[in-house]
């Protein structure tokens, strides 16, 4: 009963959201709600809300300050000059423009997070997608893309807790699928050049002219433009994703520290500070909202139990006659399972007994992980409504999240098939 349930929320959420019947603030509340009190949990789902509130905070925190920092950096002209150079680099082709915010996701995303990849690579290229007029579905496809692939490597979420829970090494676990990661990677950036090249097609010819109206600083923007502190803003910046990358204090924290200095140091005058906060609290407010309705939602599921029945009933509806298939079973369920179960659910829930299974059919458990990551919250996890990250990537884009998981769901989708066949061919993957 409860797993049905489950499932039921799970459809109805995705649909009010991707039809656009609902806002996701709102469907990211009421449907938990609902099913907290059809499920027979009225008295606790209050608590329940709660404790996912409380996982959430920290996140949500984060975005708010995160959103404020680069939000007063971008008033104070901080972007203006690295966008010029980046033109002059990548010039004023969309293709060349996608394949470098491709590149430039993978890259930062060796850390390993989320959060940092899309804090660095949305601001860093939204000035120029906007500035050509290419679509911010494009930027969040192609980010998200890039983040999801590169988080299947060895110090990634998902590969950790899949070694940790099959207890083998991580080694032993990732490097079989290096190939396979790397055919992923070339599949991204070749969707990357097709997004880029129907880009240039929807655009048509781009003019010098035309960019320079849309660049061109307004009086406005004059007035708030800092360029004799682009050294200081920019070493605010890197000192900022440096610590980030450390590890060393929370993420909410330095942000919180980072735009507190950065407001100061650009906009010393109390009453311009409150102006250039209001100025970007929407934006701020907006999506924290988004985040802690997540929050709400993820608490009932998790609270309640729900998650953990939906991972009993998968393991049990796999047919015996289909049992030697597992592994490839696991790999194709892996991504849209993202929309399903949190990682730690996934991972410390289903893939254990997934990979038990498989053993009865006399195939190696450690098949079953590594079909595993190749999409369960790695190509999933920036279109999945259970993860903060996602929710940050729309909101630095400000793409509307049906939006952007109709257009990111089947790229994601094929990303992780790609990469499970070649795993499958090189015998990465074993069915015996």
């Amino acid at each position: 009963m409860l797993a049905l349930l489950g499932f039921l929320t799970i459809i109805v959420l995705l649909v009010l959201i991707m039809s656009k019947k609902a806002s996701p603030v709102v469907a990211l509340i009421v449907v938990p709600t609902i099913t907290a009190f059809v499920g027979g949990f009225g008295g606790e789902v209050g608590k329940f809300i709660i404790d996912g509130i409380k996982s959430i905070a920290p996140t949500g925190t984060m975005f708010i300050f995160a959103i404020l920092f680069f939000g007063i950096l971008t008033d104070a002209g901080t972007f203006e000059p690295i966008i010029n150079k980046i033109l002059k680099v990548v010039g004023k082709d969309p293709v060349k423009i996608a394949i470098g915010t491709a590149i430039l996701a993978m890259l930062v995303h060796l850390d390993g997070s989320g959060a940092v990849t899309f804090l660095v690579t949305i601001p860093a290229m939204l000035p120029l997608y906007d500035a050509l007029g290419m679509q911010r579905t494009t930027l969040a496809t192609i980010a998200a893309l890039s983040a999801g692939t590169m988080n299947i490597l060895p110090w990634g979420g998902p590969t950790l807790r899949a070694a940790s829970a099959l207890e083998v090494s991580v080694t032993e676990l990732f490097n079989p699928l290096l190939i396979a990661v790397i055919a992923g990677i070339g599949f991204v950036l070749f969707v990357a050049y097709r997004l880029g090249k129907k880009e240039k097609e929807r655009i048509g010819n781009i003019n010098d002219k035309n960019i320079n109206v849309n660049r061109e600083m307004n009086e406005e923007k004059s007035k708030l433009a800092r360029p004799h502190l682009f050294l200081v803003n920019i070493a605010t910046i890197v000192i900022a994703i440096g610590l980030l990358i450390m590890g060393k204090f929370p993420p909410a924290v330095i942000f919180m520290i980072a735009f507190a200095i950065s407001l100061t140091i650009n906009y010393p005058n109390v009453k311009d500070q409150r102006a250039r906060v209001d100025a970007h609290a929407k934006a701020a407010l907006m999506m924290a909202s988004i985040l802690f309705a997540a929050g709400a939602f993820i608490g009932v599921m998790k609270g309640s139990g729900i998650i953990k029945e939906m991972a009993t009933v998968t393991v049990a509806i796999i047919p015996q006659s289909l049992g030697r298939f597992i592994p490839i079973i696991t790999g194709v369920i892996a991504m849209p399972a993202s929309l399903l179960f949190d990682p730690d659910s996934f991972y410390f829930g289903v893939m254990p007994v997934l990979a038990e299974a498989a053993r009865g059919f006399g195939i190696d458990g450690i098949n079953v992980g590594r079909a595993a990551i190749l999409g369960q919250m790695t190509t999933g996890f920036p279109i999945s409504p259970l993860t903060g990250s996602t929710f940050l990537l729309i909101g630095l884009t400000g793409v509307d999240l049906g939006e952007h998981q109709k257009k990111t769901i089947p790229y994601a989708f094929a990303t992780t098939i790609v990469m499970l066949v070649v795993a499958f061919v090189i015998g990465a993957i074993k069915l015996s």
